[in-house]
């Protein structure tokens, strides 16, 4: 819940001008900002012809109706969303965002030909309990369950620990590692070997440009949720950068 839409359009618009030659040639680069931001947003992105794709940061699992407050997914699809965000921490955490409201969500989203990005993750007591990769199994059996063995190998899946959600304590990249290759395995179980491969896989949780490229060199993390370093434009091009680096092949 940060900037409004004007500070939305001239965050986007310096981010833009950041991005030179190949920054986000190899990667692709989603901004999620609030609901009232998007059209704004939206309108920046396409008349500027802008290397970033637009998303949204939740949807409400039902397509209309008496839920005052809430947003709908067509609304979002209407608006040239392409990602929305399901299952954040802070939504489940903060408004009992329950596993069978991911699924139902993450229906929602399918439905109208945007892709979710599925948000998965321990607390501090399930990681120090040792129970992370159980947690992560019933977060994962319920979601997956809820999509079409095609879509799977399209999901995008954040693992995004929320001990480590702004806090400025990162997960090591043994920890984002080996949630990363749980996560691939389990994706692999519910849809095939295609949908394993298929599948991104993305660490999310105190992300920065100095550590970027060290979970980008983990095999099974494909690309970073950011948080707190995507506010300012300079913070979060050079993230992008940083990523973009991981990918690009060495000069001869």
């Amino acid at each position: 819940m940060h900037h409004d839409h004007i500070v939305a359009l001239h965050t986007v618009r310096d981010l833009g001008l950041r991005l030179k030659g190949d920054d986000a040639a190899l990667v692709e680069v989603s901004v999620h900002p609030p609901f009232t931001d998007l059209r704004t947003v939206q309108v920046l992105v396409e008349g500027e012809g802008l290397p970033i794709a637009l998303g949204a940061q939740h949807c409400h699992p039902d397509d209309e109706g008496a839920f005052t407050g809430e947003v709908a997914a067509p609304m979002l699809a209407r608006l040239g969303v392409r990602y929305v965000i399901v299952g954040h921490s802070e939504r489940r955490r903060l408004f009992h965002m329950s596993d069978e409201d991911v699924a139902a969500t993450l229906r929602a989203v399918r439905r109208h030909s945007m892709t979710p990005i599925l948000c998965v993750g321990e607390t501090a007591e399930e990681r120090d309990a040792g129970t992370t990769e159980r947690r992560l199994e019933v977060q994962l059996a319920v979601a997956l369950g809820a999509l079409e063995v095609a879509d799977l190998a399209s999901l995008v899946v954040a693992y995004e620990p929320i001990w480590a959600i702004g806090t400025g304590r990162a997960a090591t990249r043994v920890d984002a590692a080996d949630a990363a290759s749980f996560i691939r395995m389990k994706v692999a179980e519910a849809g095939g070997p295609e949908a394993g491969e298929g599948v991104r896989v993305q660490y999310g949780g105190s992300v920065n440009a100095e550590n970027a490229a060290d979970f980008l060199a983990e095999p099974d993390i494909d690309g970073l949720l950011v948080g707190g370093a995507s506010l300012q434009a300079a913070g979060f091009a050079e993230v992008i950068r940083a990523v973009g680096g991981c990918y690009r092949a060495p000069a001869p």
